[in-house]
């Protein structure tokens, strides 16, 4: 079964949405992403009417609602980022080591999740540091690039990090200490540090008060009860594993390409809609990576979609060590110097764009090209304003 060219997210949350948030109480930023998404690219949002020069061909587009969330709105995002990241490749190995935390925590993420989701990351960043910095394994600070994923195939809670990390570091005396090659860390190590980090993290942040305990794991609230789960937590498997090294800086950018603006479903997935069930496509990793069909009602499947809608402004991709925003620039300068790359980045572009010159130059995609003659060039002949609709 091939998914169907034209079910989108949004045909689903048009059809289902309204049932679906008079039956359940979301907070404010679900039901902002559902009214975007809902809404994206139709004639709510407004947008613009253009002709071609040469046979007369009239286009319509609609705006964007630029949400993050929105299986429709990542492309030139993305690209963009892309495009500023490719100025802090070093010509070194990188590697891609995944953390991520037991299912036994799912119900405590899920009602707490920008706490537990800080946790991930300061957990997995003072990991990473402390262990590449001791001189019995590196010695060096490394820089990472930390992308949270709170989704498995199946729509369901799966918390984890990736992590895209430099192949060596600079040392306290200011040289290259590289990584053995097709090694950076032991993963035993990194999972039992990890593990510990995590787990001393969540004390400290129940002792500070900063959980909510809703009425599925209202006893966690008890220190006893607390103390009881998280000790428990320390004989659960956690999963951290190191890919094999990228090919190179192209091989980084590849596989940016592919996570860094992802979200939890694409439209591409998704395969019908009838009798109030929707399909989709995924990949059972524990069945030999097997593509499977997943059928779910609809407000479930409307419900899980909604388990990984960020909180509101969550930054979800973040930079330490050597790629730390406040100083990366003078010091991806520094290590080009140690390196001996003579390879001047690539200045960031000061004129001033539109977003269809930036598409054209970053994709290769020219908006502005008549879809029908493939001659003419569109220009704009009128706007279309946005109407008002109650919210929901």
């Amino acid at each position: 079964m091939r998914p169907s060219g034209g079910l989108e997210v949004a045909d689903i949350f048009r059809q289902y949405g309204p049932a679906y948030r008079e039956s359940h109480r979301l907070p404010r930023h679900e039901l902002r992403v559902m009214r975007a998404i809902e809404v994206c690219r139709t004639a709510v949002l407004g947008g613009h009417k253009d002709q071609c020069d040469h046979c007369g061909h009239v286009e319509i587009s609609y705006n964007s609602c630029r949400n993050r969330h929105c299986p429709k709105c990542q492309t030139l995002r993305k690209e963009k980022w892309i495009e500023a990241r490719r100025q802090d490749l070093l010509p070194i190995e990188y590697f891609h080591v995944v953390f991520t935390i037991p299912s036994e925590l799912n119900p405590l993420v899920s009602m707490n999740r920008k706490v537990l989701y800080d946790l991930l990351f300061r957990s997995v960043s003072e990991t990473i540091a402390k262990l590449a910095s001791n001189p019995k394994h590196l010695g060096a600070t490394v820089g990472v690039i930390g992308i949270l994923h709170t989704w498995g195939q199946n729509l369901m809670d799966h918390p984890h990090l990736h992590c895209i990390v430099t192949g060596g570091g600079l040392s306290y005396n200011g040289t290259w200490k590289p990584c053995r090659r097709g090694f950076f860390l032991p993963v035993r190590v990194m999972s039992a540090l990890f593990k510990s980090k995590f787990l001393d993290l969540l004390k400290d942040s129940f002792k500070k008060d900063e959980l909510t305990f809703p009425d599925r794991i209202r006893h966690l609230k008890q220190s006893k009860d607390f103390e009881i789960f998280r000790n428990q937590l320390y004989h659960k498997k956690w999963v951290v594993y190191c890919k094999p090294p990228f090919d190179g800086p192209k091989g980084v950018l590849q596989y940016l390409g592919r996570y860094t603006h992802r979200i939890a479903i694409s439209n591409n997935r998704l395969l019908s809609n009838q009798g109030g069930s929707v399909s989709f496509l995924w990949r059972d990793y524990a069945d030999h990576n097997c593509q499977k069909i997943m059928t779910l009602k609809a407000p479930e499947f409307i419900r899980r979609f909604l388990l990984h809608v960020l909180p509101s402004r969550y930054v979800r991709i973040r930079h330490f060590g050597l790629l730390a925003n406040r100083k990366c620039k003078n010091i991806i300068a520094l290590c080009r110097k140690i390196l001996g790359d003579i390879k001047t980045p690539t200045q960031l572009n000061t004129k001033k764009e539109t977003w269809q010159e930036q598409l054209f130059r970053i994709c290769g995609i020219d908006v502005t090209l008549c879809p029908v003659c493939q001659k003419g060039r569109m220009f704009r002949i009128g706007l279309l304003l946005p109407y008002r609709c109650h919210s929901p």
